[in-house]
């Protein structure tokens, strides 16, 4: 019973782990063109 309870608590916490990895931000590069308040303003269009 005890090893049960390890390894499900094991399991929870990688899941956890691996559904907080992850690129967070837009997926592109910006253009060096636009200032920081112009790119700020089309993510929120």
């Amino acid at each position: 019973m005890k090893r049960l309870l390890t390894a499900l608590i094991a399991l929870v916490a990688i899941t956890f782990l691996l559904a907080g990895c992850g690129q967070k931000g837009p997926l592109y590069l910006p253009d060096d063109g636009k200032t920081a308040k112009e790119r700020d303003r089309d993510i929120f269009l």
